[in-house]
């Protein structure tokens, strides 16, 4: 079977830096241990994850200055395929430390270069000339300083006029504006559910009819909303389906939602069902949740958890939340 072609964009790429101390305190020298440094981003994780699992993606992303050289290194080092669209700005760091006394992690992130209108426009401008019938493009990821809120809008069009398959994964006010032109699919969390439906809050009597008003609305043809820990409910036009996923002990939830994405739409690409899709997308968040600090999930993980859930799932039972 033919596996359609999958092409990652990262607009607002990163290293993330991550390091450990023996206790944090204000207005001291902390001695650090050495650092690791890994390639980030939405996009740029989600292409990382599809590559572990055995599938192929372009990873599209802006890139400048030495921390973008660096990046590009670290994904060729990875045998990444990659297309870059340079910037005259810095690429992010992203910070991360570990004090090793209470296992607590403190998170720094940054909010990404000034973005010109040229170098935005370019982007838009590759898209319109690699994207082709049936491919699925996948947007995630936050927008830098400089890119209009309306971006993944303008994005949501060219896809279209393309018959290509756009699964946007992002929030706030980007995230709105994506919904609203209309995408294939959104994996929004119970937060971001609320906001594209406009209420305070998602309770597990609402769900299932805010999710079907997004499909009314034409914002999306498929809809994963993510569970965390209780696993995913997925909605179609002819199909509703709660997934549980396995009981774990988690190690850290970092990079989970990227790799419930990746699983998602390698499982479309390779042609499994929508149910089949979004069971796979569970096992493989479910997996991250098993690796240590910033590690996205493993194939071998993935492999165990989804057998586990194609062969436990109750598709008439609730997954009960909190209101």
């Amino acid at each position: 079977m033919k596996m359609e072609n999958i092409i990652s964009l990262t607009v607002n790429p990163a290293i993330d830096k991550s390091t450990s101390v023996a206790g944090i305190k204000p207005n001291s020298k902390l001695r650090c241990d050495t650092p690791v440094y890994e390639a980030g981003g939405g996009g740029i994780n989600i292409s990382r994850v599809i590559k572990e699992l055995g599938g192929t993606s372009l990873c599209m992303y802006l890139a400048g200055c030495a921390t973008g050289v660096h990046l590009k290194q670290m994904l060729t080092e990875a045998d990444m395929l990659q297309q870059i669209i340079p910037i005259a700005g810095w690429t992010r760091e992203n910070l991360a430390v570990t004090d090793t006394m209470t296992q607590q992690q403190y998170r720094f992130g940054m909010p990404g270069p000034q973005i010109t209108e040229k170098e935005w426009q370019q982007t838009l401008e590759h898209l319109v000339a690699i994207l082709a019938e049936g491919d699925y493009l996948v947007a995630s990821g936050s927008l830098p300083p400089g890119v209009p809120t309306d971006f993944y809008a303008r994005i949501a069009a060219i896809a279209k006029s393309k018959n290509v398959k756009l699964i946007l994964d992002t929030s706030g006010e980007a995230l709105l504006y994506g919904a609203k032109e209309g995408v294939y699919m959104l994996k929004p969390n119970l937060g971001e559910l609320s906001a594209l439906c406009g209420v305070k809050s998602v309770s597990s009597i609402d769900l299932e009819p805010l999710a079907r008003e997004l499909l009314e609305q034409k914002s999306c043809e498929v809809i994963v909303v993510s569970l965390g820990a209780r696993g995913a409910l997925l909605v179609t036009k002819d199909l509703t389906e709660y997934i549980s996923a396995p009981t774990i002990h988690p190690q850290s939830t970092i990079g989970a939602g990227d790799s419930m994405l990746a699983g998602m739409v390698l499982g479309l690409a390779q042609g499994k069902s929508f149910s089949e899709m979004a069971k796979f997308g569970v096992a493989c968040g479910t997996a991250a949740a098993m690796s240590p600090g910033t590690q996205l999930c493993k194939k071998q993980d993935v492999e165990g958890l989804y057998k586990w859930i194609l062969s436990n799932t109750n598709t008439t039972g609730r997954i009960e939340m909190d209101t």
